[in-house]
């Protein structure tokens, strides 16, 4: 008996490690030979043990740092077939002669890593990005001043809204942390939180990147909701519930 919980737990740690963070209603659904009872014991144990972070609605892994999201070069080896994926089907949407800024994180990195070579005016906040888009002779790359995110090798910070307030984009290709009914899209960082909202009320068009282990995740600083996207670009395996909701708000989901 202890063999088995003891095996049951690691597997409750290895999916938290995969995920990053993980639903309360994901974890049950992934081991459904449990009670919710066994389940909610077994959370409390593996966090009191710290091995994982019980939040409001779930669990995240101990590499989550408080304060940021998710270490870059973490999530960059997480579900890295649906982020391929993900940045393939993006690329329909990467018109040439057009102004499109890049949101920083690791499915908008596989993004800029398979841009095409063309003409376009590319601002980004992401180091990484930046540095994909290095390999291009075409387009002309802009990266935001502001503060350094070293977790997410990002730049956020005033000077880098008050260059966005300056700026209007034919495209805007977010990224997130997550999504939960009903505070929308979330990430970890409100400097972040906020660039990323500005960013999209100054584009016509605004898509975003998220893979399906992203719902039902309450992370703690909204960025907008479903009526503020135009396209979500995911991996095909996204709840139906969360699809009726896109449908109601008239998302355009790939």
């Amino acid at each position: 008996m202890m063999d088995s919980m003891e095996q049951r737990r690691n597997e409750i740690v290895d999916l938290v490690n995969q995920s990053g963070h993980i639903s309360f209603a994901q974890l049950k659904k992934k081991i459904p030979n449990i009670s919710e009872m066994t389940l909610r014991t077994d959370l409390k144990a593996l966090d009191e043990a710290k091995r994982i972070v019980r939040v409001h609605g779930g669990a995240k892994s101990v590499d989550v740092v408080i304060g940021t999201d998710d270490l870059l070069s973490r999530r960059q080896v997480r579900n890295i077939e649906a982020k391929q994926m993900i940045a393939e089907k993006t690329l329909r949407f990467i018109r040439k002669d057009t102004t499109v800024f890049l949101d920083s994180g690791s499915t908008t990195t596989a993004l800029a890593a398979c841009m095409p070579d063309q003409s376009n005016l590319i601002y980004t906040n992401s180091l990484t990005c930046a540095a994909e888009l290095c390999r291009l002779a075409y387009p002309s790359v802009h990266v935001l001043g502001g503060s350094l995110n070293r977790y997410s090798m990002s730049i956020c910070g005033i000077c880098a809204y008050q260059e966005v307030l300056k700026l209007n984009f034919d495209l805007a290709v977010m990224g997130v942390t997550s999504y939960c009914e009903p505070t929308g899209f979330n990430c970890g960082v409100e400097d972040e939180a906020v660039l990323k909202r500005t960013v999209m009320q100054h584009a016509e068009q605004r898509i975003v990147l998220m893979d399906s282990s992203k719902v039902d995740v309450k992370n703690t600083y909204s960025i907008c909701g479903l009526s503020d996207v135009d396209i979500l670009i995911s991996d095909g395996k996204l709840p139906e519930e969360f699809l009726e909701e896109c449908r109601r708000f008239h998302v355009q989901v790939l």
